[in-house]
């Protein structure tokens, strides 16, 4: 089971005004939490630092999907 988030979640300064966004908090067991700021209800995704690392690397260079 993962563990749960023992850091506030924050989100990105780069959010729209109404607050659709995801948040991001770190995990006793050093990975990290991700949720929907619309829906709070919804269970937690997971991630440890190396693939999350990867994904906002694609997300700085521009690659959003798709099919390579």
């Amino acid at each position: 089971m993962k563990s749960e988030a023992v850091t506030p979640f924050h989100k990105s300064s780069f959010s729209d005004q109404q607050g659709d966004c995801l948040e991001v908090a770190l995990t006793a067991d050093h990975s990290l939490a991700i949720r929907d700021s619309k829906n709070l209800r919804m269970p937690l995704l997971h991630f440890s630092p190396a693939p999350w690392g990867v994904f906002l690397s694609s997300l700085r260079a521009g690659r959003r999907g798709g099919a390579a």
